[in-house]
């Protein structure tokens, strides 16, 4: 990555933090930016810390995807990050929204990054800290408030007190006014009482005023209800058992910095704390929900759908491993699966529906006829889907505006693949991302799906991992790869031919991943062949790789 001239400047001028002290002044508010990248590249969390407390913006991106070569913040700069928003709530900075969306990375990564569930943690610190702080910066100045009228009441009494010592001397002095003072004596009674009364009411007041702080309940409920918002903070939120108290803590907090939640992960949470969750968060922020081993079952599922439906902007629906099976015989199971079709007929923005390991054979009709926008993003990986549920997805009106399709680990035979067939027809021209890992290949299906397959125009990566493919099937793979011009990414398998003996004739997915490769062949074998076929059809821009674990289509895009 060759750095400009900004950036190196950037990085010298970040070097030393002994001299921020003469630049920090100095710096145009267009190079906050460069130097800000400049401190997250070289680790540099109190140039950070100083940068984001004296941010001359009211908006601060920190995450998102990075550009290619771009170091992610570490844990230390991120820490000093969200410090720094903290104080410069008391130094009444310009900043007012802070965008951490996209900000965690993967735990004990290069550069050791902060992960979504550390990272969830210290945003909620973040915010009930903030509150904290406030609450003693209101206390001090009520405390200098009283103090300031305590002492002016003194001043006032004092001054009274003079006065009267004055007239009373000027009274003693006077001969001639000692026969109207004995004469007009009720009347001078009188108004030492009035006086004596003006003095209690004033007390009574200042021990309202002194007394309020500490008993006056009402009125901090009215203060905490009144709480100005200074700086939004939005970010992506990772809740599962051990963060779940502290994450209600935090959205329910009500003080200068206000959270909220652009996509929601939870892990292994009952419905009823996903449920409380949902109203904790502001409607209009929400834009996805991911919910992951946690036992929903389909009636679960139908009690949340309705919530979901109060978030105008959620196009973003990902459950795996929440234990939805259908092909239990239960009692009702009709009526709950109406009540899931209405639920999710009234996600009006829905474009992105993950759905693993849900066990739901034959139902996808009812789940997706449901849905009043055609889909982009459709994951339905380990469904055990039927003939059926293929032959409707290849006619259904999502497939002409797929953009991502993931079939894997659903087997596919000489009775589906005519339906296969005719959905890559019907999404040719917008399908960028297919996955059919897992799904039982053999050499001869795979003939059947490559004209198909080479239509596909638009697509640029395609994952094909673990199905039962020899050396020449994967030949006859790569010439129809290399006639697709967008396709950019290829994850093919190892073919047979690199396993030890004993492999069954059809061998399975977990057969393919579990059975140990053959040593006495060379590994570079099958790609140096695949990368001929590649070369000598013309292309040298497509990444070939049987690396399943490392695998990202997000590399193409």
């Amino acid at each position: 990555m060759v750095h400009s001239l900004v950036s190196l400047c950037a990085r010298e001028v970040v070097s030393d933090h002994s001299s921020s002290p003469t630049w920090l002044r100095w710096v145009p508010r267009e190079l906050y930016g460069a130097l800000l990248e400049a401190a997250y590249a070289c680790c540099k969390p109190l140039a950070v810390g100083e940068l984001v407390q004296r941010w001359p913006e009211r908006t601060l991106r920190v995450g998102g995807r990075r550009k290619t070569g771009q170091t992610a913040p570490s844990r230390l700069c991120i820490q000093a990050l969200l410090l720094a928003v903290v104080r410069g709530l008391a130094d009444q900075s310009a900043l007012q929204v802070l965008d951490v969306c996209g900000l965690q990375g993967d735990e004990g990564g290069i550069g050791d990054p902060m992960g979504g569930w550390s990272l969830t943690v210290a945003l909620c610190t973040m915010v009930v800290q903030a509150k904290a702080g406030a609450h003693r910066t209101q206390r001090k100045e009520g405390d200098r408030e009283r103090k300031r009228f305590s002492a002016l009441e003194r001043e006032r009494d004092l001054k009274r007190e003079r006065g009267q010592r004055m007239e009373v001397k000027e009274l003693k002095d006077d001969e001639t006014c000692r026969e109207k003072t004995r004469s007009e004596s009720p009347v001078s009674d009188e108004e030492l009482i009035k006086g004596v009364r003006r003095r209690m009411e004033m007390e009574r007041k200042r021990g309202v005023v002194v007394t309020g702080s500490g008993g006056g309940k009402l009125e901090t409920e009215e203060k905490e209800a009144d709480w100005e918002v200074l700086v939004q903070v939005r970010a992506d939120i990772f809740v599962n058992a051990r963060s779940l108290e502290r994450v209600h803590l935090a959205l329910s907090t009500s003080g200068p910095l206000k959270l909220q939640c652009r996509y929601l992960r939870v892990e292994e949470i009952s419905v009823a704390s996903i449920r409380t969750l949902l109203n904790l968060l502001p409607r209009r922020a929400l834009l996805g929900i991911d919910v992951r081993y946690s036992s929903l079952g389909v009636a679960g599922l139908a009690e949340l759908l309705p919530l979901l439906s109060t978030f105008p902007e959620l196009n973003s629906l990902r459950l795996h491993y929440c234990n939805l099976d259908i092909r239990r015989d239960n009692l009702g199971q009709e009526r709950v699966l109406r009540n899931l079709s209405q639920g999710l007929s009234n996600l009006q923005e829905l474009r992105h529906l993950s759905l693993t390991a849900l066990r739901l054979p034959g139902q996808l009709r009812v789940l997706l006829s449901a849905l009043p926008q055609p889909l982009e993003v459709l994951e339905l990986p380990y469904l055990s889907l039927r003939p059926a549920d293929f032959a409707y997805l290849s006619c259904s009106h999502h497939v002409s505006s797929l953009l991502q399709l993931d079939l894997s680990e659903n087997c596919l035979d000489e009775t589906t693949v005519p339906s296969i067939r005719r959905l890559l027809c019907q999404a040719s021209s917008s399908l960028q991302h297919l996955s059919l890992s897992g799904c039982g290949l053999t050499d001869g299906l795979l003939g059947m799906l490559l004209p198909s397959l080479g239509g596909c125009w638009a697509l640029k990566s395609l994952a094909l991992a673990l199905n039962p493919l020899s050396r020449a099937g994967l030949c006859d793979l790569m010439r129809t790869a290399a006639r697709m011009p967008c396709l950019r990414l290829l994850l093919y398998p190892n073919p047979l031919e690199d396993y030890q003996p004993g492999l069954p004739e059809l061998p399975s997915s977990t057969q393919l991943l579990d059975w140990p490769l053959d040593e006495s062949v060379d590994n570079n074998t099958t790609s140096n062949k695949l990368s001929k076929v590649m070369m000598d059809s013309g292309r040298s821009d497509l990444v070939l790789t049987c690396d399943l674990l490392n695998f990202d289509k997000d590399m193409v895009d």
